[in-house]
């Protein structure tokens, strides 16, 4: 867990036009969404990671962020890691990624089988982890990042 600042919007980042429009569906509940997907991409640049892509979206679904892990020694790989984000305003209903359920994992794994089908670059090592978020009133938010969890 850690503290970041107030995220900065990633401009680098590529978001579909379909994630585009995904994101920018009004609610509350929509804009606490789109705050916790800015948080974690702070924290993913904060690790030195690259965002790759914001809300990429397909038939079957939207992967919030696909991020790119340098490689953890001289001549590896980078990992491309697609993340589900999840965000809560309070502790009321649980810990945010506890609302992971199987069926969502499952469905994160076809979304990675189809962005790896998308695209055209021949990706090594792909894993899918999951940030969760929990706004606490007036203080810094708290982050859960939890790698490999599908």
């Amino acid at each position: 867990m850690s503290d970041t600042p107030s995220p900065e919007p990633d401009p680098a980042a590529v978001t579909t036009r379909r994630g585009a429009a995904l994101r920018a569906r009004g609610g509350r509940r929509a804009r606490l969404g789109a705050w916790g997907e800015d948080v974690a991409a702070a924290h993913l640049r904060a690790l030195g990671w690259q965002v790759a892509a914001r809300n990429w979206a397909c038939e079957l679904g939207e992967i919030d962020i696909v991020a790119i892990e340098p490689a953890p020694r001289p001549g590896a790989d980078d990992v491309v890691v697609l993340v589900e984000v999840r965000c809560r305003s309070g502790a009321g209903y649980g810990d945010p990624l506890e609302s992971i359920t199987a069926a969502k994992a499952r469905t994160l794994r076809r979304l990675a089988q189809a962005w790896l089908a998308a695209g055209s670059r021949w990706v090594p090592e792909i894993r899918i982890d999951a940030i969760g978020v929990l706004r606490r009133g007036d203080g810094p938010p708290v982050i859960t990042h939890v790698r490999g969890i599908s």
